[in-house]
């Protein structure tokens, strides 16, 4: 623990909500002094606790989701930040353990014990976020992906960088954390995500916990030949780990529960979703609350690439306020690569030589900052779609 504190802080050094609603529903009045439909807690750049809270309690009222992307690079950070700003949509950039360790270098140690790579690489992330995000003009949910019982020196490195920052800043580093302990016993995953609860809602950070598992594979997690009945939550079940969190004092959560997610995209009628479950789900709760809230739980919709537009839109009808969109994004990305390589294929040839002469350099086609470029235009295009799926476009405005 120590090894992975002390980490954390160096990766900090080198680079410088949904909540439980038993409470009365939050109502927005609207006319927030950055952005008129938000809350005035709300500001550009990154936010956390009560404007975390604020802003996921207006995505729900007024039926939209806020789309989250998984960056590697500084490049992709900037085109999610580009997208949210030229659509005015908030955001959540999310950084996944292997994204973690691409944003530090694969070249770099990265023992199973301390998994100290992906850590020193989400922290970096986190603070180029943080020093980049304000510019934009946006509000920035900065998360982590899905974390296994296996990847927790991860996790617990990435969570002292929060402590250490909310010592200093009066807010934790990162806005929120997700574990995804679904492939363990029910039992065991509450308890563990009750102990990290507990910790991360003394710096008013906001946990995302998974509940049922979502299929398909993903950064190396393969849930490709899971049993199909693991993959529909049941209400009683979401309703356990509600009660179990809603507990805590001054706990912020959002569930990913279970409907037949799949990660990544696949054959139209190979992937059976059913957000009525998320409905169902909202109704039993309701009546174990006895509130007057409708849909008292913030749910997150993983593997939403490729879905159904009508499954999307019944997901936001049932309390979905974060929906993840990786896979499509990743294509949009290769795409625009693919269509500058195609446009100048004669130019990509050598770095002398092109159709206008032997001698003709072709360095303004090679350049990173070109090709690069062209990936980012073509990923905030897809993101523009993405956004608009999810009602999240000009909720700035």
């Amino acid at each position: 623990m120590l090894r992975i504190a002390l980490l954390a802080l160096l990766a900090a050094a080198a680079v410088d909500a949904a909540v439980p609603m038993s409470n009365p529903v939050l109502r927005m009045r609207g006319g927030g002094k950055s952005f008129p439909k938000l809350p005035d807690s709300v500001k550009p750049g990154v936010v956390t606790g009560k404007a975390l809270k604020e802003l996921l309690a207006t995505a729900k009222e007024h039926g939209y989701a806020i789309p989250a992307v998984n960056c590697v690079t500084s490049s992709s950070v900037n085109q999610v930040l580009e997208a949210a700003a030229k659509y005015q949509s908030p955001v959540m950039i999310q950084f996944s353990n292997g994204g973690s360790q691409f944003m530090a270098g694969k070249s770099l140690p990265n023992s199973k014990e301390g998994l100290e790579a992906c850590v020193l690489g989400a922290v970096a992330g986190a603070h180029y976020v943080r020093n980049v995000a304000k510019a934009y003009g946006v509000p920035v949910v900065l998360h982590s992906d899905h974390c296994a019982k296996k990847l927790l020196p991860w996790f617990d490195g990435m969570l002292a960088a929060d402590e250490e920052y909310y010592k200093k800043n009066g807010e934790p580093l990162f806005s929120s954390h997700m574990l995804d302990l679904s492939e363990e016993p029910l039992k065991e995953n509450i308890e563990t995500c009750v102990k990290y609860m507990e910790r991360m809602a003394k710096i008013d950070c906001l946990l995302e916990m998974e509940l049922g598992i979502t299929g398909g594979e993903e950064d190396g997690v393969n849930n490709e030949h899971v049993d199909n009945a693991s993959m529909y939550s049941q209400p009683d079940e979401i309703w356990q780990v509600y009660k179990a969190l809603a507990a805590i004092k001054n706990s912020q959560f959002t569930i990913a529960a279970a409907f037949g997610n799949v990660h990544g995209v696949y054959k139209a009628g190979n992937v059976v979703l059913r957000p009525e479950i998320l409905g169902n789900a909202q109704t039993y709760i309701k009546e174990q609350l006895k509130c007057k809230e409708d849909k008292p739980v913030n749910f997150v919709f993983h593997g939403g690439s490729g879905s159904e537009k009508d499954k999307i839109e019944l997901a936001l009808k049932n309390g979905v306020i974060k929906m993840n969109i990786d896979t499509d994004i990743q294509w949009a990305a290769w795409d625009g690569i693919r269509k500058f390589e195609a446009k100048n294929h004669d130019y990509l040839q050598g770095q002398i030589g092109n159709p206008e002469g032997p001698e003709k350099p072709n360095k303004k086609f090679y350049d990173p900052r070109v090709w690069l470029r062209a990936s980012e235009q073509s990923a905030v295009e897809r993101l523009g779609e993405a956004f608009a799926d999810l009602k999240s476009t000009n909720q700035l405005q």
